[in-house]
């Protein structure tokens, strides 16, 4: 048994936008007791994470240290980038892109995702403008 569904996260920018209800939700929907949950975000500038989902200081604190770690491309400390065309959010979106994930697996017993109590599904925004990104979730047994 497989089942796949495409979730559409619009974003704001910068930031972590939780889609844990989403991804419980259509494994609830595909009705199955055991398996693997597969999300895959189609696109370069943006990432997945599990992060904890209780304290929001924390997402704070994320977000907050990936724009310490890859600023804008206008920053005098990242004066050596060449990929400028699409602003000087992008090629630093693709460097957060690169060092976090674009896709999870997490595991599906008795019919719920098995997370921890603290747990949730984060699209990773790493662009300033709103979006609307496509991540893909494919649940198999």
């Amino acid at each position: 048994m497989s089942a796949q569904a495409r979730l559409v996260v619009p974003t704001r920018g910068q930031g972590l936008y939780e889609f844990t209800a989403d991804a419980a939700a259509f494994v609830r929907e595909a009705a199955a007791d055991i398996g693997l949950l597969t999300a895959f975000v189609r696109h370069t500038s943006c990432s997945l994470l599990i992060q904890e989902n209780a304290d929001p200081d924390v997402r704070r604190d994320l977000d907050a240290f990936f724009r310490r770690l890859a600023p804008p491309a206008d920053d005098p400390s990242m004066r050596y980038l060449v990929h400028r065309l699409e602003g000087p959010d992008d090629m630093p979106a693709h460097i957060k892109s690169a060092l976090t994930a674009t896709s999870l697996s997490i595991p599906v017993t008795a019919g719920r995702l098995a997370l921890g109590a603290w747990q949730g599904h984060y699209l990773f925004e790493h662009r300033d403008a709103p979006h609307r990104r496509e991540v893909v979730l494919h649940l198999s047994d």
